[in-house]
């Protein structure tokens, strides 16, 4: 932004945030700003931090270890000056601090504002100008704004006034609500009764589903028109926003729509907590570029929710449990399995575990752009990444060390350099994407095909309660290269223990290639081979640094060491229709494995390139995926064929369907035929038609269209 447009800015607020009507007047103002004090003086003051602050600010107003000259988007120091204000103004204000209300303490905040009013500085990344600098002084200003010099408010007024809902950065995304927060504070300290009454009800009114950018009908976020999912980033920060301020007006004349306030809880529970293990720990296939900052998958607080509930009984009995379950260690009783069409991500959760998978195809692109130069190494994150957690921080802060061609999940060419940064985002090559899911179980499939070297493979992931299946078939690559499929790579935590060629060992240290392995067990995860495998496992340190995936000023250029794990399966070079199966046993000690295996319940009916097929013998229920259209024999008695490409999940009792779960993955279908060798009689929302001669039942359901394409329909019988 030039400083034409600040001026621009400047003027156009002038009359409105300049003539302020007395919160006297509105009582409900004076209601609302005490509140947003409260709750910035909440977190408590350092008070020998304090003072070393006040003791580095030189006679200029500023710290001389801050680079003031470096306004790159990579850099941008000058955020610290910001946000130090802050920290002294909330000092100054707070009872609980030897500094409240102290002389010294005030001049030296004046200092540090005329310092920065004086300088404005602009950085090349507009998030700063338009919400990080606006934020800290709207900030400031609510503290000790009322005891500053006049002229030094008015100079900071066009700063603070860069947060408007016409600004560049205010599109229908996580960034707008946030805009929109700092200049409904902005207004409330300048008492601007009317339009802070209009801001608020945009911050509302902000809540509603979007077709582009936004909150998406499947409770999923999107904020950009890459259709990337950005869930728990933007996403995260448009419904910390909308509960903050939803608590803030409470019992006041701008109190927020029960309406509005249901739908925000809907989409924290069924969309942000369903990309968390457990609802605590954010799940690595929803993020993106923000993993390559210290931190970034660490366990989520409890601010969000309680603000819920003071404003809502709505699904309070759910609040509360995430509540505990993030505060008290209280074990989650979550038991659900949910596909994101539109953000192609699927998500399975059990008390013992969770599981996910991160897709995309034509209609969505793999990744996030690297912007301001994070994220640097995430090309292939989005490639069918399946992760797996039995306590939540299997891979915190791995990333410096991590094998970025071994994504757990992944089957991806094994090159002797990535790409360049530029070439990490793309749109997916195929339509053959998705999920049939009934809410408890879920099978997904990915016609993947790399565009950044055109490996191929047909991947597919089948759910249940104690385990679940991956099936990979069709891989070829003609690059000369290796191609490799990578089970899982975590921290190492305790031993590591192989059955191979029906003898266990524990073995030591370091890389090494295993033939003949029924199982290996890691963590109280066992992965399981129903066909004794060749595979490769890793248990020794990794080195990396967090520079080499991070180019912003500051990250460290320090080499770390990580004990990691690593598991994979390597198809060799310009393989051609090579296959690949496994079962993830997570939650289950090793001195019951034994027996889990012997007493495997699930088995794969077939895995080539036209169906994948997987039956779960106790529960009665297969899913197949069909790439083409098919024949698949279930049981002796019952078989089922399909006209089209789609997955299908049957569930039957004694060779009599009971619920039918159907879903078309390309996205083009109005209705699915197929046919059951069983009678099936008429419903609702699914013809039935016998043919007498040939046994069978042909049925036809009419799928999910528009914006809901991509859904499963679930029919019961």
């Amino acid at each position: 932004m030039n400083r034409l447009s600040c001026i621009v800015i400047f003027l156009s607020l002038s009359f409105t945030l300049f003539s302020r009507t007395s919160i006297s007047s509105n009582p409900d103002m004076g209601v609302i700003r005490d509140r947003i004090t409260d709750g910035l003086l909440g977190s408590g003051v350092n008070d020998h931090h304090i003072k070393e602050l006040m003791r580095g600010l030189n006679s200029e107003g500023c710290w001389s270890e801050i680079n003031y000259e470096d306004l790159s988007r990579t850099a941008f120091e000058n955020s610290k000056h910001t946000s130090r204000l802050v920290m002294l103004s909330r000092a100054w204000r707070n009872p609980a601090s030897s500094f409240y209300k102290n002389k010294e303490l005030l001049e030296k905040i004046e200092a540090a504002l005329a310092f920065w009013v004086k300088n404005d500085f602009i950085c090349e990344n507009w998030w700063n100008n338009e919400i990080g600098t606006p934020n800290d002084l709207a900030n400031t200003l609510l503290l000790v704004g009322d005891e500053l010099p006049k002229d030094l408010v008015h100079k900071t007024r066009p700063i603070v006034g860069r947060a408007h809902l016409e600004a560049d950065g205010a599109r229908p995304s996580g960034d707008r609500i946030k805009i929109a927060d700092i200049y409904a504070r902005n207004l409330l300290f300048f008492e601007d009764e009317k339009r802070f009454g209009e801001v608020v009800k945009v911050i509302e009114n902000e809540i509603k589903f979007e077709t582009g950018r936004g909150m998406q009908h499947d409770y999923s976020f999107h904020h950009r028109d890459d259709r990337v999912n950005n869930t728990l980033s933007y996403g995260l920060q448009f419904a910390d926003v909308f509960a903050v301020w939803a608590d803030y007006v409470a019992n006041t004349g701008y109190s927020f729509s029960e309406e509005k306030i249901q739908i925000l809880v809907d989409y924290y529970l069924d969309g942000i907590c369903k990309m968390m293990a457990f609802g605590k720990y954010p799940d690595l296939g929803a993020k993106n570029r923000s993993i390559s900052r210290s931190g970034a998958l660490r366990a989520m607080g409890t601010s969000t929710p309680e603000k819920l509930l003071k404003v809502t009984d709505y699904r309070s009995k759910e609040l509360q449990e995430i509540i505990s379950v993030r505060s008290e260690n209280a074990k989650s009783t979550g038991i659900y399995s949910k596909f994101f069409c539109l953000s192609e991500y699927s998500s399975h959760q059990r008390p013992a575990y969770f599981s996910s998978v991160r897709m995309y195809s034509k209609r969505n692109c793999n990744m996030e752009v690297p912007y301001n130069g994070e994220g640097l190494l995430n090309h292939y994150l989005g490639d069918g990444a399946n992760y797996v957690y039995v306590d939540g921080t299997e891979y915190y802060d791995i990333f410096p060390v991590f094998d970025w061609q071994k994504i757990p999940g992944t089957t991806i060419l094994q090159k002797p350099e990535l790409i360049p940064e530029k070439d990490i985002q793309k749109w997916g090559l195929t339509t053959f994407v998705g999920s049939a899911a009934d809410g408890r179980y879920n099978v997904s499939a990915f016609d993947f095909v790399s565009p950044h070297d055109k490996t191929k493979a047909k991947k597919s992931w089948f759910f249940f309660d104690d385990e679940y299946v991956c099936l990979g078939s069709g891989i070829s690559s003609d690059e000369n290269y290796p191609v490799v499929t990578t089970l899982n790579q975590t921290h190492l935590k305790g031993d590591v223990v192989v059955n191979e060629n029906d003898k266990k060992t524990i073995p030591e240290q370091g890389e090494r290639r295993l033939s003949s392995v029924q199982w290996i067990y890691h963590n109280g995860i066992a992965y399981f081979f129903p066909k004794p495998a060749t595979v490769d496992l890793g248990n020794q340190p990794q080195r990396g640094s967090w520079s080499g995936i991070n180019r912003q000023a500051g990250i460290s250029t320090q080499e770390v060491s990580r004990e990691i794990f690593k598991l994979w399966i390597n198809h060799g070079t310009h393989p051609q229709n090579e296959t690949y199966e496994y079962v993830v046993i997570p939650g289950v000690p090793t001195r019951s494995l034994d027996k889990r295996v012997k007493n495997i319940q699930v088995e794969t009916i077939k895995n080539s390139n036209e169906i994948q097929a997987v039956r779960h013998k106790k529960l009665n229920i297969v899913q197949a995926v069909f790439y083409q259209p098919g024949t698949l024999k279930i049981t002796d008695k019952l078989s089922l064929s399909t006209e089209n490409p789609c997955i299908i999940m049957l569930e039957y009792d004694k060779d009599v369907p009971v619920k039918i779960t159907v879903s078309d993955p390309n996205r083009y279908l109005e209705s699915l035929s197929f046919s059951l060798s069983a009678k099936v009689q008429n419903r609702p929302d699914m013809s039935s038609e016998w043919d007498e001669e040939k046994r069978v039942s042909r049925l036809t359901v009419k799928l999910p269209a528009g914006i809901y394409a991509g859904e499963s329909k679930v029919i019961r019988l």
